[in-house]
């Protein structure tokens, strides 16, 4: 099995194989969306910076697309869904080169395909609720995604030390997992706050980290408990820009 660490300016990836050349084909998709998303932004600043749902109009390459259609769905802006789309992006690449099993990790934000149960380990930074994970079986593609207010660089407006979210667009579990953020404000709105996801019927299943509290909606594999090793965490890694 190869574990590769692959950083692209702000893009921070680990991707897991079992074959190199499914490896080079995701940091080959990475390099191409960020080169499309960014040569778009240069043509529209206002994509990068806007909170609310895009308005896009004329030719837009597929990336920008993604972003917009996924992002409208829970009326957060584009950049929202950035982290997923990239990370679908190389996933499909690997599939494309006959992957079976095969992870990229873009800061959190997971896209996967298995042909074996695995654990996904949850990180939701100083909360009581830690060593645990999603016990997840066999799957052509799953995108987990997660937001945070206390862990990582990402914008949120809420309090929420863990806001996941589990689809197989994963590109709209990114978006939804920073709506869900958002959305939890206070200590006692937990169980409101997955109104933002429920009528969403991609979206397989939610679930909110507050302190001491974890908050189930939809469908979830089980929850184990194991020890989490924080040098796996993608973000906390040092990398060598490629």
């Amino acid at each position: 099995m190869i574990r590769r660490h692959f950083q692209l300016k702000e893009t921070i990836v680990t991707l897991i194989a079992e074959h190199e050349s499914e490896i080079t084909a995701a940091i080959t998709a990475i390099r191409k969306q960020r080169r499309e998303l960014e040569a778009y932004i240069t043509r529209d600043p206002f994509f990068a910076t806007t909170l609310e749902p895009y308005d896009l109009k004329g030719d837009a390459p597929e990336i920008v697309e993604w972003m917009v259609e996924t992002t409208e769905k829970v009326g957060c802006g584009p950049m929202a869904a950035v982290a997923g789309a990239i990370a679908g992006f190389a996933l499909s690449a690997m599939i494309e080169k006959g992957a079976s099993y095969a992870i990229v990790d873009n800061g959190g934000d997971i896209a996967l395909t298995t042909d074996r149960p695995i654990k996904v380990g949850i990180y939701a930074g100083g909360s009581a609720i830690n060593n645990l994970a999603l016990e997840i079986a066999p799957t052509p593609l799953l995108g987990i995604c997660t937001s945070s207010a206390t862990v990582g660089p990402s914008i949120s407006f809420g309090i929420a030390d863990a806001a996941s979210v589990l689809s197989p667009d994963v590109a709209l579990a990114d978006a939804a997992a920073t709506a869900l953020g958002n959305a939890l404000t206070t200590d006692d709105a937990i169980e409101d706050a997955f109104s933002v996801v429920k009528d969403i019927s991609e979206i397989d299943g939610a679930f909110i980290i507050h302190r001491d509290r974890l908050a189930l909606w939809g469908e979830l594999p089980s929850f184990v408990m194991v020890d989490v090793n924080p040098e796996l965490i993608t973000y906390r890694r040092e990398y060598v820009s490629a």
